[in-house]
């Protein structure tokens, strides 16, 4: 719904509601379109914005390669165009670990913190998977069926296959447009250096960490890494659900983003 500009190009974002400030970040593949069933559920008690990082969506595209510093920082500028102060982000895959790193650099601008299916670095598993996506993107269906029937589970695959059917259709010529491949070449390769396991003791706010039982890109053992060193750290395992919990289990999704975010107490003393 609205632009500002950065490091000069054009960043993309929308806002919904009022209350709490509440930001959402976009897995690799995703955009602000990816929510539009979760707009409702979570701008109801909040100020829900979205926004397309770099060579996502609506953002303008880069040309050269990067990390995420430059993300951080687009998330920084974002934050300081709208005039925010202080917030709780929620993000998943690749945007948890954005989340992730902002956390880390700015912990005086982060109220809570909910992490789905993160990682604390790009170890050799989720680096080779990502070279085997970008070996794949001369070929659109070659693409898809490197890309795509992973992020979900077998259960979730097989019983929504007239939708995940449709969802071929609709993929097949994005993942032609080779705006969009060079794009997501470049997305996946930002994460190739990623790795703050060093750093996980600089992230001061309470963190809500979610598995997902059949998660075959970032396994269970890489959120239970990050909870056991990050000091504040709350831990749940979603069951029946792939990678793309969004879509798995999205009751589920929202509900903890809602109730984790608006918590009045962070602190109990039981008696």
């Amino acid at each position: 719904m609205a632009t500002f500009g950065f490091e000069g190009k054009q960043v993309y974002y929308e806002t919904y509601g009022e209350g709490k400030p509440l930001l959402l970040l976009n897995g690799i593949m995703m955009s602000c379109a990816s929510w539009k069933e979760f707009i409702e559920p979570l701008s109801a008690f909040n100020r829900l914005i979205l926004v397309d990082m770099m060579d996502q969506g609506k953002t303008d595209k880069l040309s050269e390669s990067y990390d995420h510093a430059v993300q951080i920082r687009l998330v920084h500028a974002l934050l300081e165009h709208l005039g925010i102060e202080k917030l709780c982000i929620a993000g998943i895959s690749y945007g948890s670990e954005i989340g992730l790193e902002y956390a880390i650099e700015h912990p005086d601008r982060v109220e809570r913190l909910l992490l789905f299916n993160a990682t604390a670095a790009t170890g050799p598993w989720l680096d080779d998977i990502g070279k085997a996506w970008n070996l794949a993107s001369s070929d659109p269906m070659q693409y898809y069926y490197t890309a795509i029937p992973v992020i979900y589970s077998p259960r979730f695959y097989t019983q929504n296959n007239d939708w995940m059917e449709r969802r071929r259709g609709l993929l097949g010529p994005v993942f032609g447009n080779r705006d969009f491949i060079e794009a997501m070449i470049r997305l996946t390769n930002s994460s190739s250096n990623y790795d703050v396991r060093d750093r996980l003791d600089q992230v001061l706010c309470p963190t809500l960490i979610v598995s997902c039982r059949q998660d075959y890109l970032t396994p269970a053992e890489e959120q239970q890494y990050l909870a056991a060193h990050i000091r504040d750290s709350h831990y749940v395992m979603i069951e029946n659900s792939g990678h793309a919990s969004m879509y798995e289990q999205p009751m589920l999704f929202a509900s903890l983003i809602v109730g984790f975010a608006n918590a009045s107490k962070d602190s109990y003393h039981i008696v």
